[in-house]
């Protein structure tokens, strides 16, 4: 019975984690730039929030999907990289998609260019 659990409790993590394909479109790419509005640096992704203007030029609130904070770390992150309030670009950012194929307003990310100009990986 413990090794059944144990097993269990090894797999369901695998399970939880999404797929790449079933939330996000990698054919529709789009750079961005726009004000940091929140950073949640957590386990298993880091997020990123800012507020952009579209073409109509409403503004909107874009979750950004980063990688894992030990890897952005790696890449050369801290965790005060980015800061509430600074202006940012998103290069190669995936959009995400709901299930009948409409943008929904997250991306993942590939590069992010800080205010100074530093370019970043964001995986």
């Amino acid at each position: 019975m413990r090794l059944t659990t144990l097993l269990f409790l090894a797999v369901v993590p695998l399970l939880a984690h999404h797929s790449f394909d079933a939330e996000y479109d990698g054919s529709r790419t789009a750079t961005l730039t726009g004000i940091v509005t929140k950073v949640d640096w957590q386990n298993p992704h880091a997020y990123i929030f800012i507020n952009t203007k579209d073409d109509s030029g409403n503004v909107r609130d874009i979750r950004f999907e980063l990688g894992p904070p030990y890897a952005l770390v790696r890449g050369g992150w801290k965790k005060e990289t980015v800061k509430i309030g600074e202006k940012i670009t998103i290069e190669g950012a995936a959009m995400a998609k709901d299930a009948r194929n409409n943008w929904v307003g997250a991306m993942q990310t590939t590069t992010l260019i800080t205010a100074d100009g530093a370019k970043l990986p964001t995986r």
